[in-house]
């Protein structure tokens, strides 16, 4: 499982001109699943997640969490993160889990993350030609993937 986590000031998704998701500040969360992702997989990175350190605190250090600012959480699946580039310039997605098993996951993890978090998660949709709109605060971009996990 792949994660893009943005700081953000303001993100949505637009699908077919209307808004189905908004949030203010927070982080907007691009997901990827995999063939061989696991529960196991969804709560390391859900947990990794709410415990990262990424927002200002009074002297400007990032020492907090999502839960000590109070901020909302944009979770968006993303297949091309587990594209593949090695070979000629069509990305390859093979390696991104079909709908059947990511969904599931996906669903799992935005569960996962709102129990852990305590925050009502805002999403797009599953397969869905979204359109997602973000200010970057920062800019802070960490990319997270299960499979580095220690």
């Amino acid at each position: 499982m792949k994660a893009v986590v943005q700081r953000v000031l303001e993100s949505s998704v637009t699908i077919a001109g209307e808004t189905v998701a908004s949030i203010d500040r927070g982080m907007m969360i691009l997901l990827g699943v995999t063939h061989d992702d696991t529960r196991e997989d969804l709560e390391w990175l859900a947990a990794k997640i709410t415990k990262l350190r990424i927002f200002d605190d009074h002297k400007g250090v990032m020492n907090l969490d999502i839960r000590q600012v109070k901020g909302e959480i944009l979770v968006v699946s993303q297949f091309t993160l587990h594209s593949s580039t090695r070979k000629g310039n069509r990305p390859s997605y093979i390696a991104a889990a079909p709908a059947e098993v990511a969904i599931p996951l996906y669903e799992k993890f935005m569960e996962v993350l709102s129990a852990q978090t305590g925050i009502k998660i805002q999403h797009g949709v599953f397969g869905a030609d979204m359109k997602v709109s973000l200010v970057n605060d920062g800019p802070v971009t960490i990319i997270i993937d299960t499979k580095n996990k220690q």
